[in-house]
């Protein structure tokens, strides 16, 4: 069947299971929203406020609902608003189709009205991305694009389609068949499984290292039953801190510089490193000398760039984590480590950590997960407020973690709650943000609140920028340079000006009482916690350095 560019796109983002967009629209995408507009009783549409809030929305509806986020805007400076959304999704391996108009193809390099060439500028932050030229390539181009995402090391693919190509008519195939375009491992490439196995075997102190990895191969149980059938320590990087329940006794919680003290030292004293699904970030290695300096080394990847990049393995496989699991536990036996395993509880029983406060950090994300189930999706912006509720909120399920690993970025954790909160059905969602990240994008309250989303946006208010306030305390003898905020903003007020809920919260009574309104809502609410400036996030491993230099004091 003959159909116009536009509704070759809709009708095959139907095909391949999109049931929601995000996006923002204009002169270059008009076809395509009268496309969307014809079938709305077959794939919804949310318009957000800004194509970088789209792009987040789309990543948060991704990372919670394990498909593909895909995001819409036009050309020029709808395109350029979501690189950083784009970077953001590329370097935390989220899967993420990103449609944009251009101008028509007689018009590119001619400096016309909203041209940019975004597949130059996006090119060294996704995996893949296609200018379409020619109509007969666009089917073609979307099946190839969602193929790409959703495979291997996931990521965002970006598809240019010109004006012309939206308006131009094609034949249309349903159920169209492409030869794939990914490179699978072959087995002979994979590595050594049963020398990995007698590696296991020999070790008297096995540590897991699991990552993201882990939660996009859906490879949790088998962590969780090697870790059980040896006896494995498991720490946990920011990505895979929902790979392992919280509950698990030898889940020791994240690694690196401002991870949980027990998991920190079991990975210094360890004799084997299992890595599954990471790539060994500065911010979770510290110093490399120290690093596996006690320990053989295990890397287990999708990616096999990423295997020798930052740490060299002593062996190394490389592949589907799930299916070289799978295998492992094929062929190992149950190896039972008592002393490890006591040794492990003398970590988590020794207080090296001041005393949390009565209404701090700690206390209130505490608080608020009693409000919460195991299947509540949980955003996070940048900064202090990221570190502690990886800290402090015992995650129980893979899929309910929304944050910026890589990339870090301020401002993604609105619209990532609002992409999160429509992956989960409308179920009440919870964002911890900070005053500085929440400043970046909250003009993406009113796409909440249009909406009707259920989220609870609990902002940890101290003036300051506080991650970086506490770098310079440490640093560069307090030299607090632009990092007091200093701003008369009223974010309870602004939350009643954009139509939602807002409350102040001083102390754990108020927080108390917000909590009660926001789990009675039907839409999203503010709870604006003030806490001390001078508040830190601890253990800090200073950069580049080690446990030995671990600070444990504010």
């Amino acid at each position: 069947m003959k159909m116009n560019g536009a509704r070759i796109l809709v009708e095959e983002l139907i095909h391949q299971g999109v049931r929601v967009i995000f996006g923002y629209p204009g002169g270059a995408v008009l076809d395509i929203y009268n496309e969307l507009y014809l079938a709305s009783d077959r794939i919804g549409h949310v318009l957000t406020a800004h194509e970088q809030g789209a792009a987040h929305a789309a990543d948060g509806y991704a990372r919670a609902s394990g498909k593909t986020g895909v995001v819409l805007a036009t050309s020029g400076p709808g395109a350029t608003n979501l690189v950083t959304g784009i970077a953001n999704a590329y370097l935390d391996s989220v899967p993420m189709v990103a449609i944009t108009g251009n101008v028509a193809v007689n018009s590119l390099g001619k400096d016309s009205f909203q041209e940019v060439d975004i597949v130059g500028i996006t090119q060294p932050v996704e995996k893949h991305n296609f200018m379409v030229r020619d109509i007969k390539d666009l089917q073609r181009t979307i099946i190839e694009a969602f193929e790409i995402a959703n495979s291997g090391r996931k990521g965002p693919v970006l598809i240019d389609i010109p004006k012309n190509v939206q308006s131009a008519e094609y034949e249309y195939v349903e159920d169209l068949k492409v030869p794939s375009v990914v490179k699978k491992p072959r087995k002979s490439e994979c590595g050594n499984i049963d020398e990995v196995v007698e590696m296991i075997k020999k070790a008297k102190k096995p540590f897991i290292y699991a990552g993201g990895g882990v939660v996009a191969a859906g490879a949790q149980d088998e962590v969780l039953e090697l870790s059980k059938r040896v006896d494995a320590a498991i720490g946990l990087s920011m990505m895979g801190i929902t790979s392992v329940p919280a509950s698990y006794p030898l889940n020791l919680g994240m690694c690196g510089m401002h991870g949980k003290y027990p998991s920190i030292k079991a990975q210094s004293e360890c004799d084997l490193l299992l890595a599954v699904g990471v790539r060994f970030s500065d911010r979770a290695t510290g110093d490399l000398n120290e690093y596996t300096k006690k320990c053989m080394t295990v890397h287990i990847d999708i990616d096999r760039a990423e295997i020798g990049k930052n740490v060299s393995p002593d062996v190394s496989l490389w592949g589907d984590v799930k299916e070289i699991l799978t295998k492992i536990l094929e062929e190992l036996p149950e190896e039972r480590h008592p002393e490890w395993v006591s040794e492990l509880e003398g970590y988590k029983n020794e207080m090296i950590l001041p005393a949390p406060k009565p209404y701090g950090p700690e206390a209130i994300i505490e608080e608020v997960h009693k409000h919460c189930t195991e299947d509540t999706v949980v955003a996070t912006d940048v900064g202090q407020h990221q570190m502690w509720t990886m800290q402090f909120y015992p995650f129980e399920k893979p899929h309910t973690l929304l944050t910026s690993g890589g990339l870090g970025t301020m401002g993604y954790g609105l619209g990532a709650a609002i992409g999160g909160c429509i992956a989960a059905r409308g179920r009440r969602t919870v964002l911890f943000t900070g005053d500085g990240s929440f400043g970046m994008n909250l003009n993406e309250m009113a796409t909440a609140v249009s909406q009707e989303l259920p989220i609870t946006i609990v902002i940890f208010d101290n003036d300051v920028l506080g991650m970086v306030r506490q770098w310079q305390t440490i640093f560069y003898d307090c030299h607090y340079s632009q990092t007091i905020l200093d701003r008369k903003t009223d974010f309870p007020a602004l939350a009643k000006a954009f139509g939602a809920d807002g409350y102040a919260v001083y102390t754990m009574e108020d927080l108390k009482k917000a909590l009660d309104v926001a789990d009675k809502s039907q839409g999203p609410v503010l709870i604006d916690c003030h806490i001390d400036m001078d508040e830190k996030v601890l253990p800090m491993i200073p950069p580049g350095r080690s446990i030995k230099d671990m600070i444990v004091e504010g």
